[in-house]
Parts: C-alpha cells; structure tokens; sequence
C-alpha cells in the first residue's frame, strides 16, 4: 500500500474518530443540559412551595399570635389556681372563671366588670327589685293550756265541817247548777235563825202605829237575806228557809259554772275555815295557746290577729285562734316572746297540755303595719280581741272603752290602696351579722358591671326580705352567683362580704386610704373642693352629736340626732367629685347614711350604741379618706350672741352691695353701702372684753373707712376697686368674731380681677357672682372657703 492510501486511510480515520468524539461531547451537554433543567424546575418548583409556605405563615400569623393571648381561667375559691382552659379546679372540683385584669377607672370601690362569656359561666341571675305586697308565715310551737277568765274555784264561804262531797274525783264533768258539797256550819244555822226572828218580828208590827220600829225590822229581814246570798246560799234556798219556817244546820254549794272539775283539795269530814278551796272546775269550751315567738318575728304579729294552729292528736286538722296578749318581756334564755291565742274549743277535743305547732300569716304595707282586711277601719276591745265592731263604743264582756285597730299597727287604708312595700328575695342578700350586703347589676360599658352595697334590711318575709334603705324600684340584685362576684372582688382585694375593708384577697390600699401624693396629701385630699371640704366636716360634726345624744340617753335626741346626720350626709356636693375621691365618698355616704336610717328608728339604748359603734368607725374611715379633723372650730365664747346679730346687719349691707355690683349698678351700690354704714355704727363694742373689744376697734375703723367711700362713689370702677378691701376686711372680721347668719357665707376668688392681680368676695349662693366683672365675666371665679353659719342647735354648720 503506498504512503497515499495510508494517509487517506488515516484521515478517514481521523475524521471518524472526531466525529464520535463530537457525538460524544454533544450526548454529555445534552445530558449535562438536562440535569441543569431539572435543577432549574426542581429550583422553581421548591421556591414557590416556599413562597406558598411563607404566605400560609403570614396568613396564619395572627390567628396564632391570637390563640398565644388566650384568657387565663382560675377558681373563685382558689386564686392560686390559674390554668390556660376551662374547667374545674383540681382543688374543690368548681368551675373555673375568667381571670381578667380589671380597669382602674371604675366607679365604685365594689365594682366588678366581667364580659358575658364569664358572666355565663359564673352562672350569673338577676332579678328586679320591686314593690309588692308578700306574705309571711310565722311558725311557733307552744301547748293547750286553761284560759283563766273560765276557771272558777268552789270554796266555803261560812266556816264549817264537810259532811259531803258530790264529786269524789277529778275529771269529772259539771253544770252550772249541779250540788258539789253538802255543809254543816253552825253560823249558818244561827243567820237562818236570825233571818226566821226577824220575820216573824216585821208580822208581829204590821199592825204597829209605829212606823219606825217596822221599817227598822224589815230594814233587818233584808239585812240577813243579803248576808245568807254573800255566804253563797241562792235565792231559791232562802225562800226554802222562809217557806219552811225552820233553819237548816246544812247547806248546799252548787257549781257556778259548767266544766271539768280539775282539782279536788278538800276530803269529806274535814272542818274548813271560810275561803277554803274545795274545788276547781275549767270550762274548756275555749283555751289558751300559749306559743314562743323569735323576737324577729315580733313585727308581723298583732294584738287580734288570726292563726292556726294543729295538734299532734289530730293531725290533718287546722284549729284557729286569735291573738289575746303578746308579752311585753322578752324571756332572756330563749331569746323567745310569749304570745297568747284565745281558740274555741266547742267539741272538747283540745286538751291542756297538748303540744300543738302554730302558723301565723301576714301581709306588711309600707312603713311595716299589717294588712287584714277583716280589720280594716275597725274597733276592737284592748282586752278582749273577739269584741270587734264596725263603729266606736264599749266592750260586751267588760264595758271598756274601744280603740282603733289602725292604733293597733293594722292598716287603716283599703289595703288595695295601701303603700307597697320594697322587697328583695332572699337568696340576694349575703348576711353577716348586722350587715347585709347584695350585689347590682349596673349598665355602664359592653362588659356587664356588678357593684356591690350595703343595705339596710327590714324584717323577712317567706323568700323575701323588706327593704329600708340602699336600693330602688327595679333595680337588678343578683340572686345567683353573688358569692363568686364576692370571692373575685376579695382577691382583687376590694370591699366585699367577708372583707368589708378590702384588702382581703391582695395587694391594695384600705378602701379608707388613698397614695400619698408628693406634697404628703392623698389623692382625696388633694382634689377635694372647698365646698365638699366644708359639707364633709358639718357630716363629721353631726356625728359628733350623735355621739352626745347616745350619752344622754335620750331617745328621742338620738333619734333627732340621726336625722341631722342623714340630712348633712345628703347635702354634700357629691357629684363635684371625680376619681378615686368620688368612688370613696359614694362607699363612705352609703354606710353613713345606712347608720342613719338605722339610727333614726332605734327603739333601746343598747341598739343606739350599736349603731353609734358603726358609725364611728365610718366616721373615722372618712376623716382618714378625706384628712377631716374632729368637727368644726367652735365660735370663740368671749362673742356674744347680741354682737353677732348686730354685726349680721352689717353682713346684710355688704350683701347687698355685692350683689348690685354683679349687676353693674351703680345706682344701688353707694345706697346699700349707706345701710351697711348705719348697722356697722350701732354695733355695741361693749359687748365685746379684752382682746376682742381691742380687735373690734381697730377692725371697724378700716371697715367705716372703706364703706364710706363706697357709700359716696359716683362711678362704678372706683367702687369695685373700694370694695375688693372691704370685702378682706370682712372675711378676716368673720373668722375672728364668728358666725353671723344661719346660712354659710362662701368666699370666693377671681384671679383675672384688677389686671390679673386678683381679688377675694363674699356670697350667699354657691353659684358665682362676680362683683368685678358684672356682666362681662359673671361666672369668673372659684370657691376657697367656705364660713359657716351658726347652728340654731348652738353649733356651727351649714
């Protein structure tokens, strides 16, 4: 082969060799392509999954953020417990509630806001308070026993020997009429002797020209008859003595009533002296039930009302009876009352000394006077119950003199008229004590608030209690559930049932007590008004009277006394009050005020000091809450009383100036000025000793001085500038010399007055009258103090 064919051989090799070799590179990038691709898709694939998956995040973001701030659930009888769910306590198996923070802003110190999913779950029910007429039923136990105005005791009215008893026991039945005792008696025999002489004697003289002798013998015969009726003969057995002509050694004593014969003291043959007692007989055609009442009870029973009453002998069947006598003596080991029931008894069947259980039923009208119709507008006997009449007059049985049943304590109105009372039920109020405590629902927010009070009860009545002071017609008590409400203000550590304090359950402040702020004053002190200052101290110097009252002993200046405090304590500017100071005055006012009511119807001593006890304690709370002293400065003693009504004139010209400048006269002003200048010169300043006559002196030259140039001013301006001296004058004349009106005097600050100096007035209202400004600036100004008037009870105060 030559040299040519190899190298053709050899490139053909070549050339396929590369050729292969190509294939072979474009197989490996197709291959490499490929798997670039996959990554790629598998890449695109995975970051939209991720993409898919960032989005579901963000989306379920929230949802998750919200289930992280899930309500903590805990046990109203066990704060400690505090689980992320519902359910029950680990501890006492209770349901769990809601454990929500509670705002700061409420307006109560009782206060408890809960949403309606906790309100459910704490199982809350609210019922209205409202007025209407309920019945009571009194249960009483007690036994049969005699009635005393049907026992009547058989006795010898002559002295003799008992030759025969009739009745030889007990038990026996008897008529009126029916011969009990056969008696020998030897004085008897001489008075029928004496009675038969003297008859004889009146026959013998009818034929007598004397008229004397046979009157004076007659005057005898009716002499000894009289004798044997007081001896117990009757007349048939006298006229048997006179018909016969011959006296009787014996006598009969006859029953002189019919009934059980339940003692027999004497025996046959025995000699007895008169007054002996030889029997006693019982008529049961009616008898006493005497029963025990609880002294709670007292107030729904009434002299001549009805109940029933059932034996133990005949069970399914109701006596009746009426109310005769209620003790008025409290038995001190049973805490009980004795009341008396006069019941019929016409078959016999009640036994003395039956057991029986009584039930008496009543309605109470406004005011606690009870409600039977049968009563109404009529007249009953004070001794007997069963004498009732439809007009005034006396007694069948003992001739007394009848008296209203609305004298009684009955209603004296048609009941369907009457007033009805305030009621709540029962299961509302929490008792503790002589506290009662019920808890009301009130709308404010979203959130249903409930706030709790302390109330003043009045007696109960089946499933109802009457209301005397602290709630109103229709508003809602919860009567289900309040327990919990109480349980969750104690650990929030607020006022509650068994922590009236607060501070019980937590942290916190005494409901009495506020932070100090940086000045040392609380924030009770610090934002309290002049005017409500002044009104709070007039609350605490009432009850500073109180107190002397109850030393007196005197109910009705205790009573008198209370009345004044709850009048003080409803004066009070309450509504000016915000915050915290607002929601300790309404605390303080209310227990205040119920100490008032109970107070002003105390029928002892030893209740008045109850309550003083009570109300001293609050007194207290409230000097501490508000930084109060003791009462108000009493009026320096060296001023008499003349002074300070001659320099009340005074006080009547510089209000009369005051008030004609508010109204931009200046016609009136210089002319009341004038009036003021002429009292202010007939003060008598010997009545006045010592320092205060000094003081006088000096004070009532600067005030003659100022009045009058007040009282020659012709232009208004000058006036008012005049009377900004005078009115200082005044004030520090009133602080020294005391009181001079019966009305407080209010002193009152403008601070845009004269260029923004400022300047001071007296008035007599509380609303602003600007005498600087008039009519411009009418309203300009603010209250800083506040000058009581005098007390017409010899204190100072509003």
């Amino acid at each position: 082969m030559s040299d040519k064919n190899k190298d053709q051989k050899e490139n053909k090799k070549n050339a396929k060799s590369k050729a292969a070799g190509t294939r072979r590179s474009l197989v490996i990038l197709a291959v490499i392509a490929g798997i670039v691709v996959g990554f790629l898709i598998r890449g695109l694939f995975i970051a939209d999954r991720a993409d898919s998956t960032v989005t579901s995040q963000s989306e379920s973001a929230p949802r998750e953020k919200k289930e992280q701030v899930t309500t903590l659930w805990t046990c109203s009888m066990h704060p400690q417990i505090k689980l992320p769910k519902p359910g029950l306590c680990p501890i006492c198996n209770m349901e769990l509630i809601p454990l929500e923070e509670d705002s700061s802003d409420s307006g109560s110190l009782r206060e408890l806001k809960v949403n309606e999913n906790a309100a459910k779950l704490m199982d809350i029910q609210v019922t209205p308070v409202e007025r209407k007429f309920v019945e009571a039923e009194i249960r009483m136990v007690g036994k049969i026993d005699y009635d005393e105005t049907r026992l009547k005791y058989i006795t010898a009215w002559v002295p003799g020997r008992l030759d025969r008893l009739y009745v030889d026991y007990t038990g026996v039945p008897v008529k009126s009429g029916d011969h009990m005792v056969y008696l020998y008696s030897p004085e008897l025999l001489t008075a029928q002797e004496e009675l038969l002489q003297a008859i004889e004697a009146v026959k013998n003289l009818k034929e007598s020209d004397s008229g004397i002798v046979s009157a004076t013998s007659e005057a005898t015969v009716e002499a000894v008859r009289e004798k044997l009726r007081l001896w117990g003969l009757t007349q048939e057995q006298i006229d048997e003595i006179e018909r016969r002509g011959t006296a009787n050694d014996h006598m009969t004593i006859y029953s002189p009533i019919g009934g059980i014969v339940i003692h027999k003291n004497a025996q046959e043959g025995m000699y007895v002296e008169t007054g002996t007692r030889v029997y006693t007989v019982a008529d049961l055609s009616q008898v006493w039930v005497q029963l025990d009442a609880y002294e709670s009870d007292l107030t729904w029973l009434r002299y001549g009302q009805e109940l029933e009453f059932t034996a133990e002998s005949y069970p399914g069947e109701v006596f009746t009876g009426t109310i005769a006598f209620i003790d008025p003596v409290l038995t001190q080991t049973t805490r009980t009352v004795k009341i008396r029931v006069n019941a019929p008894n016409p078959e016999m069947k009640l036994k003395p000394g039956m057991f029986v259980r009584a039930v008496a039923r009543s309605q109470l009208a406004g005011g606690g006077r009870v409600m039977d119709t049968a009563m109404e507008g009529k007249w009953i006997c004070p001794m007997h119950p069963d004498v009732v009449k439809d007009e005034k007059g006396d007694c069948d049985i003992c001739g007394m003199l009848l008296v209203t049943t609305d004298s009684l304590g009955y209603v004296s109105v048609d009941p369907g008229k009457a007033e009805k009372p305030l009621v709540v039920p029962a299961s509302a109020v929490l008792l503790t004590g002589t506290r009662a405590i019920v808890y009301v629902q009130i709308s404010r927010d979203e959130k249903r608030v409930f706030e709790g009070r302390e109330i003043v009860l009045g007696p109960r009545a089946g499933d109802y209690y009457l209301v005397r002071h602290g709630l109103e017609e229709d508003e809602l008590v919860v009567t289900k559930g309040n327990f919990k409400i109480d349980a969750e203000l104690q650990i929030k550590a607020k006022p509650s049932m068994m922590t009236p304090e607060g501070g019980g359950g937590g942290s916190g402040l005494h409901h009495g007590e506020a932070a100090p702020g940086p000045e040392g004053k609380t924030e009770s002190q610090a934002q309290l008004p002049v005017l409500v200052r002044t009104q709070l101290q007039a609350v605490v110097a009432a009850s500073n009277e109180v107190r002397h009252a109850v030393l007196s002993n005197d109910l009705s200046k205790i009573r008198s006394a209370f009345t004044n405090l709850g009048e003080k304590v409803n004066a009070v500017s309450g509504e000016s009050l915000t915050g915290h100071p607002s929601m300790l005055w309404n605390e303080l006012s209310a227990l205040i005020s119920n100490d008032s009511v109970e107070g002003r119807e105390v029928e002892s001593i030893s209740d008045a000091k109850r309550v003083l006890e009570s109300l001293e304690g609050h007194t207290a709370s409230l000097r501490a809450a508000f930084g109060l002293s003791m009462g108000p400065k009493v009026p320096t003693p060296e001023i008499s009383a003349e002074f300070r009504d001659q320099l009340g004139e005074v006080v009547s010209g510089y209000l009369a100036i005051q008030e004609a400048l508010a109204g931009d006269s200046e016609k009136d002003a210089p002319t009341s000025a004038k009036f003021a200048l002429a009292a202010l010169k007939a003060v008598d300043m010997t009545l006045l000793e010592g320092e205060a006559h000094m003081a006088w002196m000096k004070l009532s030259a600067d005030l003659e001085a100022s009045l009058s140039k007040i009282a020659e001013g012709a232009e208004i301006e000058p006036i008012r500038k005049e009377f900004a001296l005078f009115s200082e004058l005044m004030a520090t004349g009133l602080k020294r010399f005391g009181p001079t009106t019966d009305h407080s005097l209010f002193q009152i600050r403008c601070p845009m007055a004269f260029d923004n100096r400022g300047a001071v007035w007296l008035q007599q209202d509380e609303e602003v009258n600007n005498p600087y400004f008039g009519s411009a600036m009418l309203r300009c100004g603010e209250i800083i103090d506040v000058i009581p008037g005098s007390d017409k009870k010899g204190g100072s105060g509003r």
